[in-house]
């Protein structure tokens, strides 16, 4: 009997999952606009995932302010609709849409290479003092 009321208990418990995981309607060809009209899922979209929170439908182009008022975002800055902060992002390095190159990171809204730079040298802050040099991302003093 104990054995049987574990299978029984088991098995419910994948049904429920299998329900909560299942999507809610199934198109073979959902489009996106973005896509030129080719097909984004063929599974469709989760429950969890249609569900929309009050703060993703917030968007920085429609309010730049939302980059300030919600905690954890990428920074104060907007730029192609998402937030960031142009003095530490590699792909918005002081402004929209200036990457850094390779091996370089973006330090007070600049590209620089931390190897050899003096003001940031192995990371973002990091002076080596006026005896030493940045050897390959480190204060040498020799």
């Amino acid at each position: 009997m104990n054995k049987l009321l574990k299978t029984v208990f088991l098995v419910s418990m994948l049904i429920m999952a299998l329900a909560i995981t299942m999507p809610t309607r199934v198109e073979s060809f959902e489009t996106n606009n973005e896509n030129d009209g080719e097909p984004n899922s063929v599974r469709g979209t989760s429950r969890f995932l249609s569900q929309r929170s009050s703060k993703a439908s917030l968007t920085c182009e429609r309010n730049p302010k939302v980059c300030y008022s919600i905690r954890g975002s990428g920074g104060p800055n907007c730029c192609n609709n998402k937030c960031v902060d142009f003095n530490t992002d590699e792909l918005n390095c002081g402004k929209c849409g200036k990457k850094c190159g390779y091996s370089k990171i973006c330090c007070e809204g600049k590209c620089i290479n931390p190897k050899t730079n003096e003001k940031h040298c192995g990371k973002c802050g990091n002076k080596c003092n006026s005896k030493g040099s940045c050897v390959y991302g480190l204060c040498s003093y020799a």
